[in-house]
């Protein structure tokens, strides 16, 4: 399965004319934004819904585990993550999950740099933005940082024209709001990556928009 693969391309996947595809686990389906193989893919991205009382069988991060809650509460056997939980598993790092009530996720499997062994759990929902200097627009909530990587949840201002350089990569997720890019309007839970060198040039609408953006994490995998 080719999905996105190929890093040097632009990538969009918009949400509302998406499929979801069942998983092997009854109660989890997903919809592939990359993924380069079949179901032990190395590096996929994946928007994964589990329905209610749906489990997934214990499983071990080889080459590590980020995620982001989109929508209700994701959880396993050391604890429950609510909506805007961001979420880093180590390498090496194993667990169960267990979702009561039903969640949505970002997750981003096998894709850590060597040495990036920091456990993260940041509950965005209870932490401030943070006014970008460096562009008036933008407010900013600080998620994990190692070598060339960021990653970030981000507010731009609504009627707002956002640019940025565009060194290694970026790759964002729309929580709320919309964005026009291109032409093309992008909603919540819209997808785009840029490749190396396209820098992002977008312009917000009528209301502030959030997005979840990683920048700096395709140099590494090219």
């Amino acid at each position: 399965m080719n999905i996105n693969s190929d890093l040097t391309q632009p990538a969009k996947v918009f949400f509302n004319v998406s499929t979801w595809t069942p998983s092997p686990l009854k109660g989890v389906s997903r919809k592939m934004l990359e993924r380069d193989g079949d179901e032990f893919a190395a590096t996929p991205t994946t928007l994964v819904v589990y329905e209610p009382n749906s489990v997934f069988t214990n499983h071990v991060h080889t080459g590590g585990e980020e995620f982001l809650v989109l929508e209700g509460v994701f959880g396993d056997e050391h604890g429950e993550y609510p909506v805007g939980t961001y979420k880093r598993n180590p390498v090496g790092t194993e667990h169960a999950p267990i979702v009561k009530d039903g969640c949505m996720i970002i997750v981003k499997l096998g894709q850590f740099q060597d040495g990036d062994d920091q456990d993260v759990e940041i509950n965005t929902a209870n932490q401030a933005f943070i006014q970008d200097e460096k562009r008036d627009a933008v407010q900013y909530q600080s998620l994990h940082a190692f070598k060339q990587e960021v990653v970030r949840l981000e507010r731009w201002a609504r009627n707002s024209h956002i640019t940025l350089d565009n060194p290694g990569g970026i790759e964002v997720l729309v929580v709320a709001g919309e964005l026009n890019h291109q032409g093309e309007v992008y909603s919540k839970f819209d997808w785009l990556r840029l490749p190396v060198g396209e820098a992002l040039d977008i312009t917000t609408t009528a209301d502030d928009c959030v997005v979840w953006i990683k920048m700096g994490h395709h140099s590494y995998r090219l």
